[in-house]
């Protein structure tokens, strides 16, 4: 099975927690052949050069023959690279799983935290794109943390 992991790669945070849960994802059987774009150094050398076309080809060529996608969503925002690629997948039909692990989505029960949503700048939420979530609920699931998201490519995995 063809997995895509795609998150930001830019921080030393993200490219150690990328190498991190590909090696989580790889362990869980010989079957998944994960591509991981920072490990594409005829794109992602950042001492070298690549073109945005060099790069959108070389993703989206490995992208497009997934059977896969998973997708991190963490960060101020979703990676703009990550949403482009879930809009990729969505439109090719491959399956999502969307990893959101922020903390700041607990706490939905608090009365407190749900009074201060009308008090202006007061949102104790995270927010995340909804048309970019809403793709990824049309064809496949949003997970919370790191062993959901494990069962559920395992799930995958299991219909092949």
């Amino acid at each position: 099975m063809k997995v895509y992991l795609a998150n930001a790669l830019f921080s030393q945070a993200e490219i150690n927690y990328n190498a991190y849960l590909a090696e989580k994802i790889r362990q869980l059987d010989t079957a998944i052949d994960l591509y991981l774009p920072q490990e594409n150094n005829a794109i992602n050398n950042k001492q070298a050069y690549a073109d945005s076309k060099m790069i959108a080809q070389a993703d989206t060529e490995r992208l497009i023959k997934s059977d896969l996608l998973v997708a991190i969503l963490d960060g101020n925002s979703i990676d703009n690279g990550v949403a482009s690629e879930i809009g990729v997948a969505y439109a090719k039909k491959i399956p999502i799983i969307g990893l959101y692990t922020d903390t700041r989505q607990q706490g939905s029960e608090n009365n407190q935290k749900l009074a201060a949503l009308k008090q202006v700048a007061e949102n104790q939420f995270h927010y995340v794109n909804l048309y970019t979530t809403g793709l990824i609920k049309l064809n496949g699931t949003i997970v919370t943390n790191e062993a959901a998201l494990l069962a559920e490519i395992t799930a995958v995995l299991n219909k092949f």
